[in-house]
């Protein structure tokens, strides 16, 4: 295990050693010191994050939390990196488990791995689009789910396929459904010493098919202005939905599970009409605010149009 002293000046990370070579006094330069631990075992973790209290903070990919803590929008007195906690690393497709998901596997392992790709379309289209490639590399959807951003885009993804968070804290595990996971804007259920260990998704039967489309307004802009996925469940003759699942981002306080709308649509002729009321009944667990991104009235608007098209998309991928 690994502890060390770091520091963050303008986006530099160093040790003890290079400490010198920052000059705190010049304008513009923000120095933040922490310890920084990497066990290599999560009871070690666990007992590290719990000793620090509301102090310590996760670093699973870091492509937020290095951010936050240089921006100022976080603090720290420990950071515990878990990427050497082999559990957190386990990226494993079961065709009777379904799929175990590390909270520290990256972005790109996902969509690499063509099985995980093609049984898991709607997760493969979010994880493509969580900033670029180099954060892709880094960014991981347990580190999404944690930073609990309203408009995340693996969350919804996670929640249409109706995913379990494994969570693991001084008291023991627990299992969380991921629509339960986040409780307001960067907030969640996770408790003092609690970290997430995995996410399980259930094995996906013949004729399922998901998609997640979001909108942003610009390619420089790389949040969404409203997100939705969308996961159904056909019949053998590919016409008729058995089962589905709505959630969407960015137009709530909390990604959410669209409940009303995804039970309708159980027993439906799939068809651009039933999408489109789909999309009407999804609109009704949309509280979105106006922001620099878009009014309220485009991103209710929003909702309507990417749950109809997700659904069209997971409805022909669960075809063929």
């Amino acid at each position: 295990m690994l502890t060390t002293k770091m520091i963050i000046s303008r986006g530099l990370m160093t040790n003890d050693r290079q400490r010198a070579r920052i000059k705190p006094n010049l304008g513009g330069y923000r120095v933040i010191d922490f310890e920084y631990a990497a066990p290599t075992e999560l009871d070690e973790a666990i007992r590290k994050l719990a000793a620090a209290g509301d102090s310590g903070r996760v670093l699973a990919g870091g492509t937020d939390i290095i951010v936050q803590l240089r921006e100022g929008l976080r603090s720290a007195d420990l950071v515990v990196d878990v990427k050497k906690i082999p559990g957190l690393t386990q990226l494993e497709l079961s065709g009777e488990q379904g799929l175990h998901l590390g909270a520290s596997v990256s972005c790109r392992q996902i969509y690499d791995d063509q099985n995980i790709a093609a049984a898991y379309p709607g997760l493969a289209d979010a994880v493509r689009i969580i900033g670029g490639w180099q954060i892709q590399n880094r960014a991981s959807v347990g580190g999404n789910l944690c930073n609990s951003s309203p408009a995340a885009d693996a969350i919804p993804p996670l929640i249409a396929y109706g995913a379990q968070a494994q969570i693991a804290g001084p008291n023991g595990q627990r299992v969380v459904p991921v629509e339960e996971f986040c409780t307001g804007p960067g907030r969640n259920i996770l408790q003092q010493g609690e970290l997430l260990v995995a996410l399980t998704l259930p094995s996906q039967p013949s004729g399922a098919g998901s998609a997640y489309q979001r909108f942003i307004p610009r390619n420089e802009m790389d949040i969404a202005v409203a997100g939705a996925a969308s996961w159904v469940h056909m019949d053998k003759t590919g016409e008729r939905i058995e089962q589905a699942r709505i959630a969407l981002s960015a137009v709530a306080p909390t990604p959410v599970f669209a409940a009303e709308a995804s039970e309708w649509l159980q027993g439906q002729v799939a068809s651009e009409e039933v999408f489109a009321e789909a999309g009407e009944l999804a609109k009704r667990v949309a509280t979105p605010i106006d922001d620099m991104r878009g009014t309220a009235e485009y991103r209710t608007h929003l909702v309507g149009v990417l749950t109809k098209r997700t659904l069209a998309t997971a409805c022909e991928r669960a075809r063929k």
